[in-house]
């Protein structure tokens, strides 16, 4: 099976994110970001790193583009940075950064790669912060206001646009674990935060539909398979919480209006206060033009008791990449399959897939044969779903290049493209990024 087995039209690409790579961080007048205050802050990067410079895409993104035509890829998903274009938030358009944008653009657009912008990839301006966050609406407000003047701008030149990446991290792993920016510890402050963040999506939407901009629109959620560790009914009870936690907490209120009732109503004996106006989600339910799915593994559960959730992860014996993620590409296709079958026939892109490995340069050489392995059986997963009669429309490689992987600073390689940070920010093609071009041009298999 080789690339001429999926559609013609099918969209191939990599995607990034504004903060991982950008740098720049406080040049042309960009504001601070949330993440530019966490990765400042003592004991919150694993390698105690930051993104101030990154892999310096913003004063390179010419040699970037140019690697992405080599590659052969003819869609590229990269975010905007919010305080690069309102300092604060809202109020005055920072010019300098919109151009920066546009730039990159038609720099994609001219070497016939097709733009997918994510409006929203975690870097919220720390002056929105201060007021409150995600738990104000009134952030919601400011972020419908940025996206317009986004689709102001850039109308006719990006048909792809998706409003949130990965809410359930925003909320949950930002608000309730505390491990990403900014860093908060409480449940009911995450429950809000996921409220407001579908809130400001749907009025997204509505807008963008009503004000008839060009292009399509619609969000990306991190999605994984839940499976129950054995056949019990405790440990199957304990999966449907899981899946309610990890997937229907979005998928429901973005396809149904409601919030899964199990458990919302888990959510009410534990934190009943935070239900008080948040029970109404029916404006989350616009209708988008597609759904984008991050996919990385699986998650396994068994029932406990003690647990909010009812349910506790299990590490089954299995392969892994170096963030310790079970290496399970048939969850690829288990997870379109549960959204198709659930949620109806909308357009899917797979927007991120990919594997964290302990890559080595080696005489300006990286031999990285476990990324080829795991690329080739994902992509065997997205064709027999494709076959399956699911509309899969694109897959987007997580990562370009390796780049500051967030908590866990640069000590995570994801990247086709080997970055040396120790003294230049060269980059280099590995086994993998060479292995794709000769895909994409027909030459190999994924035998």
């Amino acid at each position: 099976m080789k690339k001429e087995g999926f559609p013609s039209d099918f969209f191939w690409g990599v995607a990034t994110a504004s903060y991982q790579i950008e740098g720049a961080y406080n040049e042309d007048g960009k504001g601070e970001s949330i993440w530019d205050r966490f990765a400042h802050t003592p004991g919150t990067i694993v390698d105690g790193s930051n993104g101030d410079v990154a892999c310096d895409h913003y004063h390179r993104y010419r040699e970037d583009v140019k690697l992405m035509k080599e590659l052969n890829i003819n869609s590229y998903r990269f975010s905007v940075s919010w305080p690069r274009i309102f300092p604060c938030g809202r109020g005055n358009v920072n010019r300098k950064g919109l151009d920066f944008y546009k730039s990159l653009i038609e720099e994609l657009l001219k070497n016939n790669i097709k733009p997918m912008l994510t409006l929203y990839h975690w870097d919220l301006p720390q002056h929105l912060q201060f007021h409150g966050g995600w738990v104000n609406p009134e952030t919601s407000e400011a972020f419908v206001e940025y996206a317009v003047t986004l689709f102001e701008e850039f109308n006719g030149l990006v048909d792809l646009w998706a409003t949130f990446n990965e809410p359930w991290c925003i909320s949950f792993l930002s608000h309730q674990m505390g491990k990403h920016a900014p860093g908060i510890e409480d449940y009911p402050t995450a429950l809000k935060v996921a409220h407001n963040l579908l809130t400001a999506h749907g009025e997204t939407v509505k807008v963008f539909k009503e004000r008839g901009f060009s292009g399509e629109i619609g969000i990306v959620l991190n999605l994984s398979p839940v499976h129950s560790f054995t056949d019990s009914p405790e440990d199957r009870e304990a999966a449907n919480f899981m899946d309610c936690y990890k997937n229907r907490w979005f998928l429901d209120p973005l396809f149904k209006g409601v919030y899964p009732e199990e458990l919302f109503q888990v959510f009410v004996d534990n934190f009943g206060d935070f239900t008080k106006g948040y029970k109404d989600i029916s404006g989350a339910s616009e209708k988008m033009d597609f759904l984008g799915i991050n996919y990385y593994s699986r998650d396994v559960v068994q029932y406990d008791d003690s647990e909010i959730l009812k349910a506790k992860p299990v590490m089954v014996e299995a392969e892994r990449t170096d963030m310790g993620w079970e290496i399970y590409p048939e969850g690829l296709g288990e997870i379109l399959s549960q959204v198709h079958n659930d949620y109806g026939a909308i357009p899917l892109y797979i927007t991120e897939n990919g594997a964290a490995l302990k890559d080595e340069l080696k005489n300006g050489e990286v031999h990285d044969w476990q990324r080829i392995e795991f690329l080739k059986n994902h992509f065997k997963s997205a064709y027999q779903a494709i076959q399956s009669g699911i509309d899969l429309r694109g897959y987007f490689i997580w990562t370009l290049m390796d780049d500051f992987e967030w908590e866990c600073g640069y000590t995570k390689k994801f990247g086709l493209f080997h970055v040396n940070y120790e003294d230049n920010l060269q980059r280099t093609w590995k086994d993998s990024a060479k292995w794709l071009r000769e895909f994409l041009e027909n030459k190999v298999s994924l035998k």
